[in-house]
C-alpha cells in the first residue's frame, strides 16, 4: 500500500479517521505492501494479490467478502484489527477460485460463519481434492441456493445468486443500507477474463445474470469486482457492469458469426480484439477465445 498517500487517495472519510486510535492510524500509513480505500465510514477494501477483500466494520460485528491467499488474508486481518475488535460474523466467499477463497484458513479461529452458494462449496471440495490441499482449506458451514439475507445492527446483507456466469457458483453481495455490491469475479472491469469453464462457467447465462443484477439495484449502487485492467479501478458503476456484460455480448456474437463462416480454432484463436470492445485490450484474449468456442461448439 503506498500508504504515505493513503488519505489522499482512498477518500477515507473524516468518520472513519475518527474510529481510529492515533497509534493505529500512524501504523497504518506505513507498510507499502497493500492498499485500504474506504468507500463509507464503515465499508472498505483491501487490495493485495487476488480477487478483492471487502470489509464491514460494525457496532457489533465485522464482515469479510472474500480472503484472497492466507499470506495476503492475514495481512487484512491485522488491519481489521487494528480498527475494530468485533467479532467476525460474517466470512462471505463470492465463488471457489483460490485467489478468493484459499486465504479463508487464515480466518479459522475468528469467523463464526463462512457462507457461499452451495456450487461454491462443491467446487471448492473438488479443487482441493485434486490439488491434495483438503487439509489447508476452511470451506462454507452456510451455503444457499438462490437468495440468503441476514440483518446485523446497521446493516441487511443480502447474497444473490442469478446463474451461471465466471462459475456455476458466483454471488452478489449487496450491502442494502450502504448500497455497496461485491461482484466477485462476475465482473473483469477492461481486463479479459477467466472463463471457467470447468466449474461451469457459461457466457450466455453471464450476459443474462448481469442484466438481471442491475436491474435488481439501482442506478446509484456502487459495485466492486474482483480484478481490473491496468489504469482502472475494482469499483464500479453501474455502467462499467454494463460495459462489460456489452464484452461478453460481442464476444459471443464474434464468435458466432465466425465459426457460421467456417474458420478454423486454430484461425479463431490469432484474433486480436472483440470488435465493439475497445477498451478491452492487451493479453489474455486468448481464455476468451477458447471458452466461447468451446461453448458455441458444444
Amino acid at each position: 500500500m503506498e500508504r504515505r498517500s493513503f488519505l489522499k487517495n482512498t477518500g477515507l472519510t473524516v468518520a472513519a479517521i475518527a474510529l481510529l486510535k492515533n497509534s493505529a492510524l500512524a501504523s497504518f500509513l506505513n507498510d507499502p505492501a497493500f492498499k485500504v480505500k474506504m468507500l463509507t465510514n464503515k465499508i472498505g477494501i483491501f487490495t493485495e494479490k487476488g480477487g478483492t477483500i471487502l470489509f464491514m466494520l460494525g457496532k457489533k460485528d465485522v464482515v469479510v467478502v472474500d480472503t484472497q491467499f492466507p499470506d495476503s488474508a492475514k495481512n487484512c486481518i491485522a488491519e481489521i484489527q487494528k480498527v475494530s475488535k468485533k467479532p467476525i460474523t460474517y466470512l462471505i466467499n463470492t465463488h471457489h477460485h483460490s485467489d478468493h477463497s484459499s486465504g479463508n484458513i487464515a480466518f479459522k479461529e475468528l469467523a463464526k460463519n463462512v457462507v457461499a452458494h452451495e456450487n461454491s462449496l462443491k467446487n471448492q471440495e473438488t479443487a482441493a481434492k485434486k490439488s491434495n490441499k483438503e487439509k489447508e482449506q476452511l470451506y462454507p458451514t452456510i451455503v444457499y441456493d438462490k437468495v440468503w439475507s441476514r440483518k446485523i445492527k446497521g446493516e441487511r446483507i443480502t447474497i444473490n445468486y442469478f446463474g451461471s456466469g465466471h462459475t456455476n457458483g458466483d454471488s452478489f453481495v449487496h450491502f442494502e443500507n450502504a448500497n455497496i455490491v461485491h461482484v466477485g469475479d462476475m465482473v473483469f472491469n477492461r481486463r479479459f477474463p477467466y472463463i471457467d469453464k470447468t466449474a461451469g462457467a457459461n457466457i450466455e447465462s453471464w450476459i443474462k445474470a448481469l442484466t438481471e443484477a442491475t436491474s435488481k439495484y439501482n442506478d446509484t449502487t456502487t459495485y466492486v469486482c474482483g480484478h481490473s485492467g491496468t489504469g482502472y479501478d475494482v469499483v464500479l458503476t453501474k455502467n462499467d457492469v454494463l460495459a462489460f456484460r456489452d464484452y461478453l455480448s460481442n464476444l459471443l456474437k464474434l464468435g458466432k458469426e465466425k465459426i457460421e463462416a467456417g474458420i478454423s480454432k486454430e484461425e479463431f484463436m490469432k484474433l486480436k480484439e472483440v470488435p465493439g470492445s475497445p477498451e478491452w485490450k492487451g493479453d489474455g484474449i486468448s481464455r476468451s477465445l477458447d471458452a466461447v468456442w468451446q461453448e458455441l461448439k458444444k
